[in-house]
């Protein structure tokens, strides 16, 4: 079995982007959790079954927030406006839709001191999801450099220097992934 030459440039590349990846999946998911104000970014990955498929809100109405913890849904089609809410509903996120007239509205009751703790508690599981997803990514791409220094295609100065690099990338996105918790935490905790 032989190993396919990779340099000590394209493991970091590569583990990078998956780095970076993984930043941007923490980024969405904190995204989706609610904090005292409306944010359309709760509703409009929400999957919706129209025209014999799967569409997310955005694809299917302009959403607004008319004020701080109210959000407005606007279909574009009207036979949207039924399956729309009952995807919000079927969502199980604690909001409840009302039709008025050819638009959806979402009001905001205020978070209970107990609520924003769960919320809390939710984002840094999911923050710390996503340090093991980094961790992963370090190990494989150490692993690979391994590989590659053993194989012959990696002298071990070069194999010795991807590692510390790796170390430093690892840090650097384990500390972005903290900077995300820390503004949602805070964003959560605001009344």
């Amino acid at each position: 079995m032989s190993t396919e030459a990779k340099s000590v440039d394209d493991i970091l590349l590569e583990a990078e982007d998956k780095m970076i990846k993984t930043e941007q999946v923490v980024q969405n998911e904190f995204a989706g959790v609610r904090t005292g104000k409306a944010s359309p970014a709760l509703v409009e990955n929400i999957m919706v079954e129209v025209y014999g498929s799967h569409m997310r809100i955005r694809e299917l109405a302009g959403i607004t927030t008319p004020e701080p913890r109210a959000l407005a849904i606007q279909p574009w089609d009207a036979t949207t406006l039924h399956p729309i809410e009952k995807a919000i509903q079927k969502a199980n996120i604690g909001l409840n839709p009302t039709i008025q007239g050819k638009s959806i509205r979402i009001f905001f009751p205020e978070l209970s001191q107990e609520r924003r703790q769960e919320y809390v508690k939710m984002v840094k599981n999911m923050s710390e999801n996503a340090k093991v997803a980094i961790r992963h990514v370090r190990r494989d791409a150490m692993d690979e450099l391994k590989k590659q220094k053993t194989a012959g295609n990696t002298p071990e100065d070069d194999e010795k220097h991807g590692e510390k690099e790796l170390q430093k990338l690892h840090d650097q996105y384990i500390g972005k992934i903290e900077e995300h918790l820390g503004h949602k935490e805070k964003e959560i905790m605001t009344v």
